[in-house]
């Protein structure tokens, strides 16, 4: 590995409603980060010493995982739910949200063993047993509110932000499992390898991080 190939700090982050946080978040801490990586169906962008790569939100991790990008954006609940070896540095206290059980507002307990249709079986998995009650997972990519409506699923757990969907699809909370926001991971080799690019990076972000804890 070279010298350039050293100072090179690939960082991944993920689409979606995580992204525009994490360019505002950048761009505060000084970074010069592309910002029209949102207008752009390009997948890489790189300026000076920094490449940026756009992936999925459950993907950030494997990427870093990986050593294919050396930092990366992801969300607690992907950190919760798979065991990767990557470091956890920072809570970057961007795109606050929450994991819930949901359901219909007529669901009633019968006793029998509850179904639970999520995209994250081992969040709750863990959280059932902790309450001593036995469920059957489900697990479904997308839509999960649309698995009580069809009866495949008595109640479900999933990512809650404002609560529109549920109510749009005529669900209502039963109770808050975890709070949920952003975090900044590393891939361990690149933690040693390039850590004063990392370090740099974490102090940036921690500044930013207190100024708006001051402001708010």
């Amino acid at each position: 590995m070279n010298e350039e190939e050293i100072l090179m700090l690939t960082i991944a982050l993920p689409k979606g409603r995580i992204l525009k946080d994490a360019l505002d978040l950048l761009q505060e801490a000084g970074y010069e980060s592309p910002f029209s990586i949102q207008d752009s169906r390009k997948l890489i962008f790189t300026h000076k010493d920094t490449t940026f790569i756009l992936v999925k939100p459950a993907d950030v991790v494997t990427y870093v995982e990986h050593g294919v990008a050396d930092v990366g954006i992801a969300g607690k609940d992907v950190l919760m739910e798979e065991d990767r070896d990557v470091y956890e540095l920072l809570d970057l206290k961007i795109s606050p949200c929450y994991i819930a059980v949901a359901g219909l507002p007529s669901y009633q307990d019968t006793g029998v063993m509850t179904k639970i249709a999520t995209k994250y079986p081992n969040i709750a998995l863990t959280y059932f047993k902790s309450k001593g009650k036995q469920v059957e997972i489900i697990k479904l990519n997308g839509s999960i509110e649309l698995a009580p409506l069809i009866n495949l699923a008595d109640q479900i757990v999933d990512i809650v932000s404002t609560g529109t969907t549920l109510k749009e699809n005529g669900l209502v909370e039963y109770e808050k499992i975890v709070s949920i926001t952003s975090r900044l991971i590393v891939n361990p080799v690149s933690y040693q390898m390039k850590d004063e690019r990392v370090g740099n990076l974490i102090e940036r972000f921690e500044k930013v991080i207190e100024k708006q804890k001051i402001k708010g």
